[in-house]
Parts: structure tokens; C-alpha cells; sequence
């Protein structure tokens, strides 16, 4: 059952109360609930023990709160922390680590998701260079009314910084790190070759050779 907040004696549960009236939280259950604080890191803090809290209790207290660390420290427990304590210091070292972490969580999932879409996409990637430079030869094929269709997703393709290698039709210096001889014959590097299909990067990382062909 919820209990609406009681008047207490101890010296800090009338300003964390104050603190939770400003972000709209009347009961202490909802505090807990948000924060995510057991029964007993509840207690610890109404009585100023913030200090004996876990550093992400803490953090997540702050932004519930809606108070910079230094505030949410020195508001609820004063004595503990006058001034720039060896426990903010920790409290602002895990938040800053824990950003960190994030950014690379963040960074991680981006890179997985967009190698599960180019590999679901290898397909298409190779085939509709060369449909599109075919419809591109015949204006007046029904097909080429398909390229202006497909342009939000060459910038998309774009922004997650993948690069075709050549281009449908042009002639280039054979480069064995990023051409694929189609006849399966060893030439030498810088003769001349004609782009049959499209290869890619991805990044830094080589996702395709171009297949090539002589002249």
C-alpha cells in the first residue's frame, strides 16, 4: 500500500522530500521505484548517508532529481561533503566512466547493425551498379525511372561511410588489393582493366573487390 510521505526527525528526509516535490514525486515507494533504491539505501538516505550508496545509485539519483552530482551531494549530506570531496571526485570519475561505456555500447551496436544490414543488402550491392549503368545507357527504358527511387539509401550507404570501388564501365590500373580479375588470369599490377562490378569498403575495412575484366 502507498503511503503519502510522513513528517520526519531526521535532518535530510525534509530536503530530499523538497527535492522530490520539484520533479512531481510525493511518495517515498515512487522515489525508490524511479531511483531504483532497495528499502534499506532508502533509509540511508533520508538519514544523509548518501555517501554509503553505490556510485550508479547515486548518478541515477542526480538525474531523477534533476541536480548536478555536486548539488545532490551537498544537498543531502552537507557535513559529508562541504566542498570537492574525495567521494565526488569518484561519483564524477564513475560518470564520466560510465559514459564512456555507453558511447562504446553505442558505437558496438551501430557497427553490428550495419554489418547485418550490408551482408542482408551483398546482393544488391553487387547487381545494381550494373542494372543501374545499363538503364543509365537506355534513357528510354521504363528502369531508369527506378534510380532517382534509390537515392536515399546510396546517401544512407553514404553516411555509414561505405565507398564503392570503381564504377560500372571504367577503365582502371589493375590493383589486386582491390580488384578481382574475372578470367581468373594474373596480370600485372597497373595494366589496364575494365570495372565489370562494383566492390566496396566499409570504412577502413575491404567489404568487395571490383571484378574487373582486360580490355
Amino acid at each position: 500500500m502507498t503511503v503519502l510521505l510522513e513528517t520526519d526527525k531526521t535532518d535530510y528526509a525534509e530536503v530530499l522530500r523538497q527535492a522530490m516535490a520539484r520533479v512531481g514525486l510525493q511518495y517515498w515507494s515512487e522515489l525508490a521505484r524511479t531511483v531504483g533504491l532497495t528499502r534499506s539505501q532508502l533509509q540511508k538516505l533520508r538519514q544523509g548517508q548518501i555517501e554509503q550508496l553505490p556510485v550508479a545509485v547515486v548518478l541515477r539519483l542526480s538525474q531523477v532529481l534533476q541536480l548536478s552530482l555536486s548539488e545532490c551531494l551537498t544537498q543531502l549530506s552537507p557535513q559529508v561533503f562541504p566542498n570537492e570531496t574525495q567521494t565526488l571526485q569518484q561519483v564524477r570519475q564513475e560518470y564520466q566512466r560510465l559514459q564512456e561505456q555507453m558511447v562504446t555500447q553505442q558505437q558496438q551496436f551501430q557497427q553490428q547493425f550495419q554489418q547485418s544490414t550490408l551482408q542482408a543488402l551483398e546482393s544488391w550491392l553487387l547487381q545494381w551498379p550494373k542494372a543501374a549503368h545499363a538503364a543509365r545507357q537506355n534513357p528510354q527504358a521504363p528502369a531508369v525511372k527506378l534510380l532517382p527511387l534509390l537515392r536515399p539509401l546510396e546517401q544512407l550507404l553514404q553516411s555509414w561511410e561505405v565507398a564503392p570501388i570503381g564504377e560500372v564501365g571504367a577503365q582502371v590500373a589493375y590493383d589486386p588489393q582491390s580488384h578481382q580479375l574475372m578470367q581468373g588470369r594474373e596480370v600485372a599490377p597497373g595494366t589496364p582493366v575494365r570495372v565489370d562490378y562494383v566492390g566496396y569498403r566499409h570504412g577502413m575495412q575491404l567489404l568487395h573487390r571490383a571484378k574487373v575484366s582486360l580490355e
